[in-house]
């Protein structure tokens, strides 16, 4: 996973991930250069954690955990929708599901500003 934000100054995110779940409950993973667990995300209905080293946090929504953790809000609950083969509109952002097949996605956020541009390369 790589994320591009167009900010200033510019802010650059990757990680090796594993998404389980559903869009109204699940879990991402996010996986540090040497293997080690550098987040995990956790959503439900009516809760949002983050669990990192330093302990868990609770936040209001999927969108504002997304968003501690990256800098930058998130389509996770589009995201799969996406990794699925449709393309679900997500405010202000543009999937290209074209490499799908070769496990490639890619998915920019035009608005609302600053610009951000998601990849993802998939171990099916």
């Amino acid at each position: 996973m790589g994320l591009n934000v167009a900010s200033d100054p510019p802010q650059s995110f990757s990680a090796t991930f594993e998404l389980r779940g559903q869009a109204g409950e699940g879990e991402l993973i996010l996986i540090g250069p040497l293997g080690n667990t550098l987040a995990t995300l956790r959503w439900s209905p009516d809760a949002a954690t983050l669990h990192t080293g330093q302990g868990t946090q609770q936040f209001g929504s999927l969108d504002m955990l997304a968003s501690q953790v990256t800098g930058t809000p998130l389509p996770i609950r589009e995201l799969f929708d996406w990794l699925a083969g449709t393309n679900t509109t997500a405010a202000g952002w543009q999937a290209d599901l074209s490499r799908l097949d070769q496990g490639r996605l890619v998915a920019t956020r035009v608005e609302p500003a600053p610009a951000a541009e998601l990849r993802l390369i998939l171990d099916r």
